[in-house]
């Protein structure tokens, strides 16, 4: 680290440290909207248990809340952002240029990105990702040529489904939950392609072309909020849309889940990786924050305990997937002894 920087660190450490206690009393945390039931699961009860005011969460979205966190140091900035998907290099580079230097990064659980249509839909929904991807994707192969997809009904891409207008809500690009479709479904449909996979395409490739999001209307961006998802595919019966386990969990006398190349999402699917659109969530921790902001050490240890991390404790019970028991230890120790976190790839 440069002098300049350590400088500048050492500053900011000095103004929390004297401004914290009377400008901000709450723990603030920021970031996914996926981690963001189970963050807020954690205030409550932290709140519950101590006595201290209820930490403020906000639901920014993954990006946005990097943007915050990294900020800067200081009772301004955010104490914690929930994640659902690794910090990026670019990201942690960010938070370097602005003094946040020690950072902890917390893997609470995993997580599958369902892909969820209403109960009332009697039709037996199972994509392929390659199907996912021709619904999806913004170009696509059409007689033998990349172009823009054509596709507005189900049934124009295989004649199984139903003769039905293609109509999907998802996460906006400031979205974890949409930088891990993108990789996890939407690359890897593409690659299924018969264009692709016969044309000698490489990783580069797919992901400068695989990546766009179609915007001509049926992927409908539809913001940071999962529950406005939940209620407008509760609304229309042929609507699917795609978020966290979670919220499909938490819906299920409503929604039903769409099976991807015949697996179901589900905490066993979802732990083994069966389940083909599963992923890690994190928060991460500004270490500088520690010791100063009231009950944030506190607040981490709720957040590592086993009555909220290990099988069948209350995040489990909200649809998290629990880590195995080797990793959530080892989480658990690193956390909560505050281990700095290596700049990602």
């Amino acid at each position: 680290m440069s002098f300049t920087k350590l400088s500048v660190s050492t500053l900011a450490l000095v103004a929390v440290s004297a401004t914290a206690a009377t400008a901000r009393d709450e723990i603030r945390i920021v970031g996914s909207s996926t981690v963001f039931p189970y963050t807020q699961a954690v205030a409550e009860q932290f709140a519950n248990n101590t006595g201290n005011p209820s930490p403020i969460v906000e639901s920014t979205g993954t990006g946005g809340g990097m943007q915050i966190f990294c900020g800067g140091i200081g009772e301004q900035f955010a104490d914690v952002t929930g994640a659902s998907r690794g910090m990026k290099a670019s990201e942690f580079e960010l938070c370097a240029q602005n003094g946040v230097t020690d950072i902890t990064q917390a893997n609470i659980g995993n997580d599958g990105l369902s892909i969820a249509i209403s109960s009332a839909n009697d039709f037996a929904w199972d994509l392929s990702l390659s199907e996912i991807y021709l619904a999806l994707a913004n170009e696509v192969p059409v007689d033998g040529e990349w172009a823009a997809n054509p596709y507005t009904m189900w049934s124009e891409i295989d004649a199984r489904l139903p003769a039905i207008e293609i109509i999907v809500l998802g996460p906006p690009p400031t979205s974890g939950t949409r930088d891990a479709f993108v990789e996890l479904a939407m690359w890897a449909g593409c690659e299924e392609l018969s264009y692709v996979s016969e044309g000698g395409f490489d990783e580069d490739w797919i992901e400068e072309n695989c990546s766009r999001m179609r915007s001509d209307g049926p992927f409908i961006e539809a913001g940071e909020n999962d529950n406005l998802i939940v209620q407008r595919l509760q609304a229309d019966p042929n609507a699917m849309g795609i978020f966290g386990y979670s919220f499909l969990f938490e819906n299920l006398d409503t929604l039903k889940a769409v099976t991807v190349n015949g697996v179901e999402p589900d905490p066993d699917t979802i732990a083994t990786g069966d389940y083909p659109i599963s992923r890690p969530l994190y928060f991460y921790i500004k270490n500088a924050h520690r010791g100063v902001i009231p009950g944030l050490e506190e607040f981490i240890a709720e957040y590592m305990s086993e009555d909220a991390m290990a099988p069948g404790g209350y995040l489990t019970e909200r649809g998290m997937v629990a880590l195995t028991d080797a990793r959530r230890a080892t989480v658990q120790e690193n956390v909560i002894n505050g281990v700095s976190m290596e700049a990602p790839e």
